[in-house]
């Protein structure tokens, strides 16, 4: 079917576009500011953008992405769709292996759903962590990596998992960095505790991505007097690495989010929710794989109140934080958003751009998601 957006607000890479973009099997197939023929979806008045891309989520709308049922897990995508979230990575919370084994094969099942058009694939957050970077991972379950569970795991869920984070300085020899490389997942440093030495052998074995930059993850440290590199440097000296953000404006400032930017580039960073399963829902408090939080100043914060725990944001607050708290423009933003992790996964989507998949988000000037796009299938409302 050949469909037609028309508006004056198109937000491209390189600005606003006043103009038509033609919707053809799923693409991208013409943006032009001549009126073409075809069944005219006038938006006139409201943004255009890339649908949101958010590859850090733990859940939304009450539903947990670890320890819910497939058809829970498809509520919590379907929830996270209606705020803009044309593609979905659900996040696997560190806790006993047998329960993030069997929330990987539900996440499988689930994909499977026709609803979840958004689904792509699973984010194994854990368990090899560092115990001193843990935040709101289960301590308990956190240990160093194990062939014998991850191996059969991939083996047994096929390509279900997309992404791994892990904490590197507990990878001996990049052994297990190697084998997310092969088998074509992407390898994040996330709740670590690395030194320079260890993330530059993780990304010799394919290390690509920082989980959450600034969030569980070690700074300079001092031996003797003789100063060691940590993540967060690491990240800024590695042009090879992609650093992830959770830009809810409450995990990180404004000015530390332009800092980020100033130092990686826009193409290298990437916006998250890293929202939990209370995001969108009226609940106080709750519970990840047995570590009890609550929601207070707009933000998940473990209950002694000694650090955050997650997000309670969707992708639509992301978009207000990048610009009217950070100050990026709307292609700056949506690049963030959309194009960064795109390109990060190798995705055919993430910018409005010809030939691309036709993944669109539609947002009134105070940005509330109006209507949404994926493929070919046109939803005019949200399902809140």
């Amino acid at each position: 079917m050949r469909r037609i957006i028309k508006s004056d607000l198109i937000v491209l890479p390189n600005g606003i576009f006043d103009g038509f973009i033609v919707l053809e099997d799923g693409k991208i197939a013409e943006i032009t500011e001549t009126l073409p023929e075809g069944e005219i979806i006038d938006v006139t008045g409201n943004y255009v953008m890339a649908g949101f891309i958010d590859i850090h989520t733990h859940g939304g709308g009450g539903f947990s992405f670890t320890e819910s049922s497939p058809d829970e897990i498809v509520d919590g995508c379907v929830f996270h769709m209606t705020h803009g979230t044309t593609t979905i990575v659900p996040t696997v919370t560190t806790g006993p292996f047998p329960i993030m084994r069997e929330a990987v094969k539900n996440i499988a099942i689930a994909k499977q759903n026709p609803l979840v058009r958004n689904l792509y694939g699973a984010h194994m957050e854990g368990p090899y962590l560092s115990p001193a970077q843990c935040g709101a991972q289960a301590p308990g379950h956190i240990t160093e990596p194990k062939p014998e569970e991850y191996i059969s795991l991939v083996e047994e869920t096929g390509n279900t998992i997309v992404r791994w984070t892990y904490a590197p300085e507990r990878d001996k020899n990049g052994k297990f960095c190697k084998f997310l490389k092969e088998h074509g997942i992407v390898a994040s440093a996330g709740h670590t505790d690395a030194k320079y030495a260890d993330m530059a052998l993780a990304i010799e074995n394919g290390l690509c991505l920082v989980t959450h930059l600034y969030s569980c993850t070690s700074t300079v440290t001092r031996d003797h007097g003789f100063r060691s590199l940590g993540v967060i440097e690491s990240t800024f000296l590695r042009d090879d690495l992609y650093a992830e953000i959770i830009a809810d404006g409450k995990h990180l400032p404004p000015e530390l989010v332009r800092m980020i930017v100033k130092i990686k580039g826009i193409d290298r960073v990437a916006a998250v929710t890293d929202s939990l399963s209370v995001a969108g829902s009226p609940a106080t408090c709750g519970v990840m794989s047995g570590v009890e939080y609550i929601i207070e100043d707009g933000v998940a914060k473990l209950s002694d109140r000694s650090a955050f725990a997650g997000s309670v944001a969707t992708a639509d607050v992301l978009l207000r934080t990048l610009v009217n708290e950070c100050g990026f423009t709307l292609s700056e933003a949506s690049t963030m958003l959309s194009a960064t992790p795109a390109k990060l996964f190798g995705l055919n989507k993430g910018k409005l751009e010809i030939g691309l998949d036709s993944d669109i988000v539609v947002l009134n000037k105070d940005f509330e998601v109006q209507k949404i796009i994926i493929g070919e299938v046109y939803t005019t409302k949200k399902q809140d």
